[in-house]
């Protein structure tokens, strides 16, 4: 059984979609692990101690018995291989090769949306105006590329629970809470995923003012 001396960094504001990504990952596999803060808006992610840790100066960043490790995706197979538990990845590997083309699409994409809905909008109940044209067509590529993953499932992308669950939910649900059109079986999904447990206990950390 591997240690589980493990601390993750996350953002103050417990707004970053990817530590809750890694931090979901680690409820998961039900570890103890330590959370510490960084606060983003000082530009903590850039001083030496932290910077020397995450090497891209940016969150979450895993620390597990001395080896440390950012960018959630990356965290989340690291967790998945080294320990025990609920599985963050599917089995079968193309649908696990779909599932890590689904997160680094979601990382890689679809900009104009995360400009225009921040997840202030999901963790402090900020209202946003209408979306530009770019984000409403960044929306609709959302939308298709989504309902296709969901075309034989309604519960989950690929028949069971995944990680890359979690990284498709929270960008639909910045749109959700703003009240921007979103087709009912993808709400109806988004709905299902955030009552997940492990997402539920980032929804309910307590949050220092904006």
């Amino acid at each position: 059984m591997p240690s589980t001396s493990v601390l993750l960094y996350v953002d103050t504001q417990y707004a970053s979609p990817y530590a809750l990504s890694a931090f979901v990952s680690l409820h998961e596999k039900a570890l103890p692990f330590d959370i510490q803060t960084i606060d983003l808006a000082a530009k903590a992610q850039h001083e030496p101690e932290y910077a020397t840790k995450s090497l891209t100066h940016r969150v979450p960043t895993l620390v597990h018995d001395g080896f440390s490790l950012s960018e959630s995706s990356a965290i989340a197979e690291y967790i998945d291989e080294v320990f025990p538990g609920t599985p963050l990845y599917p089995k079968e590997p193309q649908s696990r090769a779909r599932a890590r083309q689904v997160q680094a699409w979601l990382r890689s994409d679809l900009t104009p949306i995360k400009q225009e809905r921040s997840t202030e909008i999901i963790f402090y109940g900020v209202k946003k105006p209408p979306l530009s044209l770019e984000a409403k067509k960044a929306a609709d590529k959302l939308f298709s590329a989504a309902e296709l993953l969901l075309s034989s499932n309604t519960e989950n992308l690929f028949g069971q629970w995944s990680i890359a669950d979690v990284d498709l939910t929270l960008i639909l649900y910045r749109l959700i809470l703003n009240g921007d059109p979103v087709p009912d079986n993808l709400i109806a999904y988004a709905k299902y995923q955030w009552q997940r447990p492990s997402v539920q206990l980032w929804v309910n950390q307590q949050r220092p003012p904006l």
